[in-house]
């Protein structure tokens, strides 16, 4: 099928239409590489030589869903296609429609329409996160992964990512600062324990143990987000037994130093991380994990 060169402009996402623009637009760039950008071609694709996309924001997929949805595909098709790169004769990789190519699986079909986009790394992780974002309801974890590896792995600062998705800084920041809570809060997110709102609160506050006192009360008690507001307010202009006693028996240097290095590596990794060490500054540094999600989850912060 030949290219379609009426490609329309997309306005869910500044960065989506930068991508999207046609080929005469894009400036700086020759004949060659300016179709290459853009080429989107529909094909019928085996769906046995489509392989999953690494950049994919979700992580999470509701089981009764996919069922649904793969009896609406079994009697009426697939209505919206699925869009992939190349990357060889027969082999291609997934940029959006993971659903629908799960789905389609689950519903017993061979081929699977899908658009056929050349794309770079980089591309891709923009092109999957922001058509996902516009297209799927995203938990605000895997939205704040999604921003987070923007931000790391095309080097963007916020306020470019922001442009790139349509949100001002603020909102961007709101939700990167959720990976610096716990597992056990950032679980409670994802499966709508706990709201948004909950979540900026309980991120206000700097120690673990105190966030995790805050989740607990909130499933206990049903509290409200102004409720938890309130809460981490009290929490923060209270001084607890250890903050006294830390006051009448000022630590050494050293241990001030652990301490603040443990604090920070806690807030970096969202979990309970114990440092330890002698005078000779030897020792151990102990990072927990609770699941093989979370271990995943931390592994991907020290870049294995």
């Amino acid at each position: 099928m030949s290219n379609n060169n009426n490609i329309k402009r997309n306005a869910l996402g500044r960065g989506l239409g930068a991508l999207l623009k046609d080929a005469d637009s894009v400036k700086g760039k020759n004949t060659a590489e300016a179709v290459a950008a853009v080429t989107s071609n529909l094909n019928e694709i085996p769906v046995d030589q489509i392989e999953v996309n690494n950049y994919q924001p979700r992580s999470h997929f509701n089981d009764e869903a996919l069922k649904e949805l793969s009896e609406s595909i079994k009697i009426q098709g697939i209505i919206q296609p699925i869009t992939v790169r190349q990357l060889a004769p027969n082999q291609f990789q997934l940029i959006s429609g993971e659903r629908r190519l799960r789905a389609s699986k689950l519903a017993g079909l061979t081929k699977i329409p899908a658009y056929i986009r050349t794309a770079n790394d980089q591309q891709m992780l923009e092109m999957a996160l922001i058509e996902n974002i516009q297209r799927e309801n995203l938990n605000p974890i895997e939205i704040a992964i999604s921003y987070q590896r923007m931000i790391t792995e095309c080097n963007l600062k916020q306020e470019e990512l922001g442009d790139r998705v349509g949100k001002n800084r603020s909102t961007v920041t709101n939700y990167v600062r959720l990976l610096k809570l716990p597992p056990d809060i950032q679980v409670a997110l994802r499966d709508n324990d706990i709201t948004m709102g909950h979540a900026r609160s309980i991120v206000g506050l700097e120690k673990v143990e105190q966030q995790l006192y805050v989740l607990n009360k909130i499933k206990s008690e049903e509290l409200s987000v102004r409720a938890v507001e309130e809460l981490v307010r009290n929490m923060q202009n209270k001084p607890t037994a250890t903050d006294s006693k830390t006051e009448t028996k000022p630590a050494s240097a050293a241990n001030a130093e652990i301490t603040s290095l443990q604090n920070k590596l806690t807030s970096h990794f969202g979990t309970k991380i114990q440092v330890k060490s002698d005078k000779q500054f030897k020792g151990e540094i102990k990072i927990p994990f609770v699941s093989a999600e979370d271990l995943n989850r931390i592994l991907e912060i020290l870049n294995f």
